[in-house]
């Protein structure tokens, strides 16, 4: 049950209006017209809350759960408490959070400027926008309708931001293009200069970063993250991606549409990502590389050639999971076949 000091739960909502909304079926004898008040986990559920079961894991917590109901796949329902209604769903992490969404919708957008927001007068700024204190916007600067610009957050000269877009509070964009309903948490660093210099023994000599950052539509971005502006070609951040607090993107990268990239993960420039990638925590991609569609990199992996679409890599250097598995395990078997000598 989440904190009213900080959370605002809306409803309360029947059993079939949840299962409407997340498209699951209720169990038989469930009752369609039984209010809920909130969500909650399965150990703190009580009669008024719904919760949700995705983990065998948990499977001891679900038999024992007091929730009025439960959102489960068909295949464990059998092993649910007499008297709690299922919602039964084939993917129950995502029917939990469409209801989960209906309890706690994100707050609209209301009009306000910020007394000591300092907005140049060139810029743009659309309808029923939120302005907070100590905003910086710069020379002909875009902004969409219904934006969020939390305090302190500085917006460059010349940055475009779609509707429905959320800065945090201390976070910077510059040379930036960016799609509708995008989300940059607080202290962000989108379109610095990438790291890009001549080396020499006389000195290294800085080469211009002349791109951008173009961020499609719908995206996450994380606390702390910083994405370099391209070298001269853009660094471009596809549609529907979700990256992490504390990702580092180097300049020229491309990521493609509904790649996730977890926390830590570094990505050298110029490297490609195909559509639907994931790369787990603390991953490193040297420059350069190709990842095709839809491959994964296990955390803490060092990539420094492509991977192929669609496999799994891990280890380092990164290699297809299972060689990695059994390269691990043999190294497992010689240590203890040594200690044992």
């Amino acid at each position: 049950m989440a904190d009213a000091r900080f959370f605002q739960v809306a409803g309360p909502f029947t059993l079939g209006q949840l299962a409407g909304l997340c498209g699951a079926e209720m169990s038989a004898g469930a009752d369609s017209t039984q209010m809920f008040a909130d969500v909650a986990a399965l150990e703190t559920a009580g009669p008024q809350h719904i919760s949700f079961l995705d983990n065998r894991k948990y499977l001891s917590a679900f038999a024992a759960t007091k929730a009025g109901a439960v959102i489960v796949h068909p295949d464990v329902a059998d092993r649910g408490p007499a008297g709690v209604a299922l919602l039964l769903s084939k993917d129950p992490y995502r029917a939990y959070a469409m209801v989960a969404q209906a309890f706690y919708p994100q707050p609209a957008v209301t009009e306000w400027r910020a007394p000591n927001a300092c907005i140049d007068p060139s810029a743009v700024i659309g309808a029923n926008c939120w302005i907070g204190p100590g905003v910086v916007i710069g020379a002909r600067a875009e902004i969409g309708d219904n934006c969020r610009i939390e305090a302190n957050a500085v917006i460059g000269d010349g940055v475009v931001l779609g509707a429905g877009g959320k800065i945090g509070a201390n976070a910077s964009v510059y040379c930036a293009v960016i799609g509708k309903n995008v989300s940059i948490y607080p202290g962000a660093r989108i379109g610095q200069d990438g790291f890009g210099f001549a080396m020499g023994a006389q000195g290294h000599l800085k080469v211009p970063q002349l791109g951008r950052v173009v961020i499609g539509n719908n995206v996450e971005i994380g606390a702390n993250t910083t994405i370099d502006r391209g070298s001269g070609p853009d660094t471009v951040i596809g549609d529907g991606c979700w990256i992490d607090n504390l990702v580092q993107i180097g300049h020229n990268v491309q990521l493609g549409r509904g790649c996730v990239v977890v926390a830590q993960v570094g990505i050298s420039g110029s490297t490609q990502f195909g559509d639907f990638v994931a790369a787990g925590g603390q991953a490193g991609f040297a420059g350069h590389l190709k990842i095709g569609m839809g491959a994964k990199v296990m955390a803490q992996s060092g990539v420094i050639s492509d991977i192929p679409p669609g496999q799994t890599y891990g280890g380092y250097p990164a290699i297809p999971r299972m060689e990695w598995l059994r390269q691990s395990a043999t190294l497992s078997k010689l240590a203890r076949d040594k200690k044992q000598r």
